[in-house]
């Protein structure tokens, strides 16, 4: 008789389980990738407006919702893959009414088309990546990912609305996936972090949706989506040598 072979776990199942497990060990006290709001509300500041009705991908048990509402943003929507993040961040934020939290992939966002005037992103992003070896090439899988997410961000977006993204990643390595026609939004970033003593860079990437890309990022943008170069050819093989002579007997002594 054949033996049965178990089910292979689901990518996705194993993913939620990961991060329901690591939440429920650490609850809702608040953990910042990057730093918090502090550190980089002057970037943002230009590009919020009290009244600004605010979408916040993958909130993890970071307080920036809380410190955007503490700021006066009262219009913020916080989603996370893991039902137990979303739970703890809803007991620990209950008091505030202004904040709302939902359990969401962000690859398939449930709101409507134009619903937000800021999408916001700390770090999120950068789980899409962190399976890649190579930052100068990016596998498929890895591209069509970032890609979904990015044509789900464009979708819910108000026209004039801004994507704000935070993150560790450089320009030459997070620009080709920002700058895609298909988006209809333009594309600037700034680079922060100078004068803190021990830390790292990290950048702000601002889309604003209907804007038109800059050249230079529209042609970065269109190599992404370009086969790579052929391999070099080998090189030829040496010419033989017609010379018989042993060289040695050919030394002049």
């Amino acid at each position: 008789m054949e033996r049965q072979r178990a089910p292979v776990t689901n990518r996705r199942y194993r993913q939620r389980r990961f991060w329901d497990e690591l939440y429920r060990r650490e609850g809702a006290e608040p953990r910042e990738w990057l730093g918090g709001l502090a550190r980089f509300l002057p970037q943002l500041q230009p590009e919020l407006r009290p009244g600004d009705r605010i979408l916040v991908l993958g909130c993890g048990n970071s307080a920036l919702s809380h410190d955007l509402h503490e700021l006066g943003y009262s219009d913020i929507t916080s989603v996370d893959f893991s039902p137990a993040c979303v739970a703890a961040m809803r007991a620990r934020y209950a008091h505030c009414p202004g904040l709302r939290w939902a359990v969401m992939d962000i690859r398939a966002l449930a709101f409507p088309d134009a619903s937000f005037d800021i999408v916001l992103e700390k770090g999120t992003l950068d789980v899409l990546m962190v399976e890649e070896t190579d930052p100068w090439d990016v596998s498929p899988r890895a591209t069509a990912a970032m890609h979904r997410v990015l044509m789900e961000v464009s979708r819910v977006l108000r026209p004039g609305g801004c994507f704000i993204s935070i993150t560790f990643a450089q320009p030459h390595f997070r620009k080709p996936h920002y700058a895609q026609e298909a988006f209809g939004w333009s594309l600037r970033h700034v680079t922060c972090g100078d004068g803190d003593a021990g830390t790292f860079h990290y950048f702000l990437y601002v889309m604003r949706k209907g804007q038109p890309l800059d050249a230079p990022d529209l042609a970065l943008g269109r190599r992404l989506h370009q086969p790579p170069p052929p391999p070099a050819p080998p090189p030829p093989p040496a010419p033989p040598d017609d010379d018989d002579e042993d060289y040695l007997f050919a030394i002049q002594l």
